[in-house]
């Protein structure tokens, strides 16, 4: 968890930037948005690269993301909470589990590093948007169940038929 020093609107409109994630991550090397749902990460440590694409099962503006990992290799899932201060501030919260698949669930994980490298990352968007002071932009959808929900309902269509022109 870390408390930044901006509205929680800022923080949650930054955080839906996820292509921007590389320029105060360092493990995170670029990310696409391949669809509204899906984006397509490749991560790296030191000489290590893993690519993987990761899927948006709920988001709520100023609440909550939480996402899957998808494929092969390792899988994970988690969850960031935006949580609004009464000083105005905001904390975020990130929980990551991690499920070893096949040969990968032979090879033992220092304790603790996935936590430590979590922290560390949080602490580098704190800087990254209190440096900032606003958001680079937004994305204020909703997402449930992974599909997108429509923001406003279509008006209703005009019954009136619509005369020839010209």
């Amino acid at each position: 968890m870390v408390e930044i020093a901006v509205p929680v609107r800022t923080v949650y409109n930054q955080w839906t930037q996820f292509k921007s994630f590389p320029r105060f991550m360092t493990v995170v090397k670029r990310v696409d948005q391949v669809r509204p749902t899906i984006t397509r990460w490749v991560i790296g440590f030191g000489p290590v690269r893993r690519e993987f694409e990761a899927e948006i099962l709920e988001q709520q503006p100023d609440s909550h993301l939480i996402w899957r990992s998808l494929g092969r290799g390792p899988s994970h899932q988690g969850g960031v909470w935006f949580r609004p201060t009464m000083s105005g501030t905001t904390t975020v919260t990130v929980r990551i589990r991690i499920a070893a698949r096949g040969r990968a669930r032979l090879v033992p994980r220092p304790a603790g590093v996935t936590s430590r490298v979590l922290g560390r990352e949080l602490r580098h968007f704190k800087e990254f948007i209190e440096g900032l002071g606003q958001e680079g932009g937004a994305w204020r959808g909703e997402i449930r169940d992974g599909r997108v929900l429509q923001a406003e309902p279509d008006p209703p269509r005009c019954r009136v038929p619509t005369w020839p022109v010209g």
